[in-house]
């Protein structure tokens, strides 16, 4: 009887259509978790600081191959600082602000659990500029800041921790308008649903 049991399990199993996938496939919603290095760049001036944000997306599988659309929402604490670039003991600050993305991505499964992947879309980020003339509260003392459309560009691998967790890392790179440029390198954490 036991034996007739688990035939007929394996046989439901393998008899499920093509759209119902195995707790192990990489398809199915998904929530991240994202930390890792930032370097913005704005015509040729850099600054580090730590790039961490929230995504959701969906990924169908497709054999071995899978197919996503991804959203994602972050912020950053990379910013640079000038002094005496107007008038002496005036500071300038640059500050790179929250991040927003949607995209797809393609990859494949390697293994029993592991998955690599590229990924490219649109980004829109935030650039803060500060100004302060180095005097109390003057007319030339300014904060503003400006929303700057670009694409994103990236690949990254991740791989299965238990039936429904994982974890990632990717590289990205990202071109926005007015000579703005972003290098990431981020570590993530997810869960399938």
């Amino acid at each position: 009887m036991r034996y007739v049991l688990i035939a007929t399990i394996a046989a439901a199993a393998f008899a499920t259509p093509a759209f119902a996938q195995p707790p192990e496939s990489p398809g199915g919603f998904h929530v991240d978790v994202v930390g890792g290095y930032d370097h913005p760049r704005i015509n040729g001036q850099g600054a580090d600081g730590v790039a961490y944000g929230l995504g959701v997306g969906y990924d169908a599988s497709a054999g071995r191959a899978i197919f996503g659309v991804e959203g994602e929402v972050g912020d950053s604490t990379a910013d640079r600082c000038a002094i005496g670039t107007v008038i002496a003991g005036d500071r300038l600050c640059v500050n790179a602000g929250r991040d927003l993305y949607v995209g797809g991505r393609v990859g494949a499964r390697v293994g029993a659990n592991s998955l690599i992947y590229v990924k490219a879309g649109y980004t829109n980020a935030r650039v803060g500029v500060n100004y302060d003339d180095g005097t109390s509260a003057t007319v030339a003392d300014f904060s503003d800041h400006r929303d700057l459309d670009g694409v994103r560009a990236g690949a990254g691998a991740q791989l299965g921790i238990g039936s429904r967790a994982y974890v990632r890392t990717e590289y990205r790179y990202s071109n926005y308008q007015d000579g703005v440029q972003r290098h990431q390198v981020v570590a993530g954490l997810g869960v399938r649903f």
